[in-house]
């Protein structure tokens, strides 16, 4: 099978925000090619080692099935809150944008099926 490496913003976006401590993601596909990608490629293992640099703590993830979506959050993450926190960018939102930087390995079907099925949304007609 043809194997390409994609980022995660090729097939998703991402919410986040940040409380005390914690970093908050959402990880949502654009449709359901991308949500199965997404579930079977993006562990909270991965999302440790991507951000191994900046994370002491420990990832928990969920799987939303049902809004195509994926949820951690990143324990330790903001060096004791965003108060205290010395680096100089928007902490959770940043940290949202690096995590669709993450690279995954795909088939390249899968990837053709995740990039032309229709976007699905809020904008859909009923």
């Amino acid at each position: 099978m043809n194997r390409v490496r994609i980022p995660l913003a090729r097939i998703a976006h991402a919410r986040s925000g940040d409380k005390a401590d914690w970093v908050d993601f959402g990880l949502f596909a654009w449709n359901p090619a991308g949500y199965a990608l997404l579930a079977r490629e993006v562990t909270a293992e991965r999302v440790r080692v991507h951000f191994a640099p900046w994370l002491p703590g420990e990832v928990d993830a969920w799987a939303l099935p049902n809004i195509l979506a994926l949820k951690f959050v990143l324990k330790g993450a903001l060096q004791g809150g965003g108060a205290r926190n010395l680096r100089l960018d928007n902490l959770g939102k940043a940290m949202a944008a690096a995590l669709l930087r993450l690279e995954i390995e795909v088939g390249a079907a899968e990837l053709e099926a995740a990039l032309q099925q229709p976007r699905v949304g809020w904008w859909e007609a009923s």
